[in-house]
């Protein structure tokens, strides 16, 4: 129930080989005192792809990227309808309907509620947006339509965000977090590693989400995509990223 020390967090991912297993077993004690061997299921819609204004390095849809993505506009609210649907029928807890682009138009946002209405009036599934940036007005829109949750990632820590993205800050994001907080949203909101971060970001990341206090903290692993600034971005093992998840299971036991 405490919380380790910024020191201890780096000791973490400093763990030597022969002791990766008993540091795993660790983690592993912390998450099945909170959740057991039970597991959630989750369905994702990317509702929009491409035509994105953002440099963010990571990714195959920003504008930087020259990587050979499907594009096409918001998908309609029935095929939205349609996703859940299906997320439904798998037996996901909750539905989550993603687009590209630095923040949604107020067109895309009446599209996206009307959609997440209809979901609700058929379905019993938990609905989660990710739409980047989002003022207070569109995050009470969202809410008062009857989404559930709010995705939108930190992704690594403010010292290294400048190496990661240029055209939006790590600030913009703190802000869209706390309009979604005081709109009622729960949030979603961890990080992406691999990035050519060191270990004092994954420690900073790890306490600035302690501040935060999401519902659910996503940590995604970078598959370098050919066409991005990070396509040869290939430092991750698999030892470095059991190391990672026991670090922000310590740091985030629930």
């Amino acid at each position: 129930g405490t919380c380790p020390t910024r020191q201890e967090g780096l000791a973490i991912l400093d763990t030597p080989q022969d002791e990766l297993l008993d540091l795993v077993n660790a983690a592993y004690r912390i998450r099945s005192r909170y959740f057991g061997n039970t597991v959630r299921l989750q369905m994702l819609l990317n509702a929009k792809s491409g035509a994105c204004q953002e440099d963010c390095h990571y990714c195959s849809q920003s504008t930087i990227s020259t990587a050979p993505i499907e594009r096409y506009a918001l998908l309609s609210p029935e095929k939205m309808l349609e996703g859940a649907r299906r997320a439904a029928q798998a037996k996901a807890q909750r539905y989550c309907i993603v687009i590209s682009g630095r923040s949604p138009l107020q067109s895309e946002i009446t599209h996206i509620t009307s959609a997440v209405k209809q979901i609700k009036e058929e379905l019993p599934i938990q609905i989660c947006c990710s739409l980047g940036l989002l003022n207070s007005e569109q995050a009470t829109e969202l809410k008062a339509a009857g989404v559930d949750r709010i995705n939108h990632n930190l992704n690594t820590s403010e010292a290294y965000h400048p190496a990661i993205c240029t055209t939006h800050t790590y600030q913009d994001r703190l802000t869209t977090l706390k309009q979604a907080r005081a709109a009622g949203l729960e949030l979603c909101s961890g990080g992406i590693v691999g990035m050519g971060e060191g270990d004092e970001d994954l420690v900073d990341l790890a306490l600035a989400l302690q501040d935060i206090q999401p519902d659910s903290i996503p940590l995604n692993m970078l598959y370098p995509v050919e066409g991005t600034p990070f396509d040869e971005m290939k430092n991750l093992t698999p030892s470095r990223c059991l190391k990672i998840l026991c670090l922000f299971r310590f740091f985030h036991p629930k």
